[in-house]
């Protein structure tokens, strides 16, 4: 369940004082599927007024926890937070964090629940904040892949903040329409590098390895058997990289940035990966924007499919 643009009522303060949480935005919710009656549910982000989003794909996986192996929902928002759930009642595990982010100071190690910064907690009308990541958040729509032979979730990621502007809406607060000012910038203390890909160690609680580089990403991750991982960036490239260490295998030019999600199947023994490229995305207009030097032609698809062999071929 996503956020909502006119944040006013999430400012609004309860009788004790307190801000409003806004359940049910940013939360996981179990439904009996015969019923409709709600299971469990779980807020992953309390109070969020900014446009992170915690909307994603959520995975189903199979770890081990306290010694014994535990059945889990894996499910990260745009902070590249990714919290583990018992998925038969909801019960926090821990969480993981894919990169840096300036907006949770601390989660809490038994509910999960995030501790905001207080200086970003109540955002003042007409005032400037930089808050890391921007709207597009650390991750977004381009989804992530898991390989259950190691446990580890392997995140596609943006590394760009935001200048953040609270501008009230006139009328009620909860009348509908946004009220928020965003535009995307350059993380202050970056290098340049807007985008990579970042394996997450779910055994171990830490990441394994990270791929920067200047584009952003565009693609969704796709992660195989064999030990490959597939990944499309925003400047026209498909790459291909060892999943035990991010080591770059082979890659190539295509006519169009690659904003979908490959797939891979074969036929006779043979097997091939597909991606479509072209046409973009409302995301790649945004990140694009900070890497002028990246161009993605417009009006047109194409669909890639690429042939794969046992031995790596050169690169291109």
């Amino acid at each position: 369940i996503g956020n909502t643009y006119d944040i006013a009522a999430l400012l609004l303060k309860t009788p004790r004082g307190q801000s409003a949480d806004g359940l049910y935005t940013e939360s996981t919710v179990a439904l009996d599927p015969d019923t409709g009656k709600l299971v469990w549910y779980y807020q992953h982000m309390n109070h969020d007024v900014w446009d992170l989003d915690w909307t994603y794909e959520q995975t189903l996986v199979t770890l081990p926890i306290g010694g014994k192996p535990t059945q889990v929902l894996v499910t990260g928002g745009k902070l590249g937070i990714f919290d583990v759930l018992n998925r038969a009642n909801g019960k926090y595990e821990f969480s993981q964090q894919a990169g840096p982010q300036n907006l949770v100071a601390r989660i809490d190690p038994k509910s999960g629940r995030k501790i905001i910064n207080p200086a970003f907690a109540q955002p003042e009308p007409g005032r400037n904040y930089v808050v890391c990541p921007g709207f597009g958040g650390g991750r977004n729509w381009p989804t992530t892949a898991f390989d259950p032979m190691t446990d580890v979730l392997y995140v596609p990621w943006f590394d760009m903040c935001m200048n953040f502007r609270y501008t009230p809406n006139r009328g009620a607060a909860g009348a509908g329409g946004s009220s928020m000012s965003t535009t995307v910038i350059p993380r202050p203390d970056g290098d340049g590098k807007l985008g990579g890909v970042v394996a997450l160690d779910l055994r171990s609680h830490r990441i394994a390895w990270t791929v920067r580089q200047r584009a952003p990403a565009a693609s969704s991750l796709l992660a195989t058997a064999g030990g490959v991982l597939f990944s499309g960036s925003d400047d026209r490239v498909f790459h291909a990289y060892d999943a035990a260490d991010g080591r770059l295998l082979w890659q190539i030019g295509l006519d169009a940035a690659p904003s979908s999600s490959p797939v891979t199947y074969s036929i006779d023994g043979v097997q091939y990966v597909a991606v479509l490229a072209g046409a973009g995305s409302l995301l790649d207009l945004g990140n694009g924007s900070l890497a002028s030097e990246l161009t993605d032609p417009t009006g047109g698809m194409t669909l890639w499919v690429l042939k794969l062999r046992s031995e790596a071929p050169a690169q291109q």
